[in-house]
């Protein structure tokens, strides 16, 4: 990375879980303030923006929240959008364009639906490359499970191996308050839950919350004199695979095999030197690919590292620690709520939760299906 460090000094979230009676605009108009308010800063200090909205991405949310940035950044690559976001306002602020920048996120994808304001999407498949996939039963959670499947057949990988995923995720949420389902869980469990794509049950598959996140990067200059201590950006790189499943030469391998490798070696650490990880958890396969593809253990070992209990508190790669997407939060794209939970783990702020010692922590999010993948390491040091 650049001489010039940059380091998260704010991450907060929105309310979240059920938050029927406040907009995606009010989301992140109340993660945004509490982001600001936990780094030491004020409004006037933002000089560069990061989010989505409806009608001018992302000029549409900074005037909702009162701002004037001379840096904008909109990237859309799925749940993986927010990390992309964070290089490219690192590298903005490396370079001595900007010194603050806020990145954002909201939704109400659960109060949505329950006001049948909002479809699967399914409903978005009749243009681009989903149209010719869509027809056939190829839709989002068709085509991880037949990722999924694929895995299990060229490496053995089983069901009870998947479930644990969601039965560590489970155990992490139970100790944390703002957990969505806090409710501990058992692989029997997992697989008595009602089936949706074979292998998957509803337990396999992520929550659909509302919820927002926000956090805020600085200089090394700024970040010194901010409220509390900086979670230095130390590597990140991303990678795109596919959209269409034919265009995916492997099933097994997702881009985190390009993007992990290029974070790693600009930090200058390895994969046993993390201390936690905050993996993009949209279905349990997608946890699975991750810590093989980032080389937390070998392409086709994963099943069996999961199975050890790696993941759970106590384990040997805490993962998912505020209780993931499987059991904590997710309000349709979750790649913020990963970055908000690894900084507050390496302040120490997770109180039952949290990870002894934590210096070192791998962010990875997943965007589209398997289509691209974003590693973020971040450290105290």
């Amino acid at each position: 990375m650049p001489v010039n460090r940059v380091a998260i000094v704010g991450a907060a979230l929105s309310d979240c879980g059920r938050v029927p009676d406040k907009t995606a605009m009010a989301l992140m108009a109340q993660s945004s303030r509490r982001a600001i308010a936990d780094a030491g800063l004020s409004k006037n200090d933002i000089e560069g923006f990061g989010g989505h909205g409806a009608l001018l991405p992302p000029l549409e949310v900074a005037e909702y929240l009162g701002l004037r940035p001379g840096w904008v950044d909109a990237t859309n690559t799925g749940g993986s959008s927010w990390e992309v976001m964070a290089r490219h306002a690192a590298a903005a602020i490396a370079a001595g364009e900007i010194e603050v920048a806020l990145l954002t996120y909201g939704s109400t994808a659960r109060s949505d639906v329950k006001r049948r304001q909002r479809g699967s999407i399914a409903a978005m498949s009749t243009g681009g490359a989903m149209q010719y996939e869509a027809p056939y039963g190829a839709t989002l959670i068709a085509k991880y499970a037949m990722a999924a499947r694929r895995h299990m057949i060229e490496y053995g990988t089983t069901v009870d191996q998947l479930a644990e995923v969601a039965v560590a995720a489970h155990e992490w949420a139970a100790m944390n308050d703002n957990a969505f389902d806090r409710d501990r869980l058992t692989a029997a469990g997992v697989a008595a839950a009602p089936m949706v794509a074979e292998p998957f049950t509803t337990k396999h598959v992520c929550l659909r919350t509302d919820g927002g996140g926000a956090i805020v990067l600085a200089s090394e200059r700024v970040a010194k004199d901010c409220a509390k201590e900086p979670v230095w950006i130390l590597g990140a790189a991303d990678a795109t695979s596919h959209v269409s499943m034919s265009e995916w030469p492997d099933f097994t391998t997702s881009a985190a095999a390009v993007s992990g490798p290029k974070a790693f070696a600009q930090a200058g650490v390895d994969p046993k030197d993390i201390d936690v990880c905050q993996l993009y958890d949209s279905f349990t396969a997608t946890v699975l690919f991750s810590v093989e593809d980032l080389g937390f253990c070998a392409k086709g070992e994963g099943g069996a590292f999961i199975e050890s209990g790696a993941l759970r508190p106590g384990g040997v790669l805490p993962t998912n620690t505020d209780g993931g997407g499987l059991a904590s939060c997710h309000p349709g794209m979750r790649g913020m709520f990963l970055m908000v939970e690894a900084a507050r783990q390496l302040r120490g702020e997770c109180g039952e939760r949290q990870v002894d010692g934590a210096r070192l922590a791998c962010v990875h999010a997943m965007g589209g299906f398997f289509s691209h993948s974003a590693t973020v390491i971040l450290g105290t040091n």
